[in-house]
């Protein structure tokens, strides 16, 4: 196996881990569902699946489609880990600071609290921006053209939960979220 399928199959592990693991332990302690039936978490997380399982068919078959080197592949598995590991500690952070008000996807009849400290200071959709930068990651480790032109359809997606979310977010909390949305950015920069 190539170091770099080794590489995402651990991170895989690493970081479906917390996610599996923070959804189950959610659920069970609110006893309610934690999952939203709306068409865009359900387009986005195939999409992502896809994503995921094609840059590890890549990494594992050593396919050339759309492999476009641009340095060699030792740096660019460096380049990638740190990318890597930030997702790593974006998605736990994400899912340790939101607390009991994590979701995936929306649920319009659940309240949940408005977060605004802990990473989501910095960031409205932390867990999101983790994505992007597992894209990336994948993107670079793999130097793929593919992968690449497969990320912009992954923003619009997630650009597409995110605006779902907020629409609902400031139905919840009016002129609270409205504050928070003023002072924080929705991905990271303004």
């Amino acid at each position: 196996m190539t170091d770099a399928a080794q590489i995402i199959l651990v991170h895989q592990l690493l970081f479906q881990g917390m996610f599996v693991a923070k959804n189950a332990l959610l659920r069970r302690k609110l006893g309610q569902p934690i999952r939203g039936a709306n068409p865009e978490a359900r387009a986005a997380i195939a999409f992502f699946a896809g994503f995921i399982a094609l840059s590890l068919w890549l990494a594992i078959s050593g396919q050339p489609w759309g492999y476009l080197p641009v340095t060699s592949d030792g740096a660019a598995m460096w380049l990638s880990l740190p990318l890597l590991a930030l997702n790593l500690w974006v998605g736990l952070a994400s899912l340790r600071d939101l607390g009991d008000s994590w979701r995936v996807g929306v649920l319009e009849q659940q309240q949940t609290a408005l977060v605004h400290k802990g990473i989501y200071r910095y960031s409205r959709n932390p867990y999101f921006l983790s994505y992007l930068l597992m894209f990336a990651g994948y993107t670079v480790l793999l130097q793929n053209a593919l992968l690449l032109a497969l990320s912009l359809p992954a923003f619009v997606l997630i650009h597409r939960m995110i605006r779902r979310e907020e629409r609902h977010l400031l139905g919840l909390h009016g002129e609270d979220f409205r504050r928070y949305c003023q002072r924080t950015p929705r991905y990271l920069l303004r």
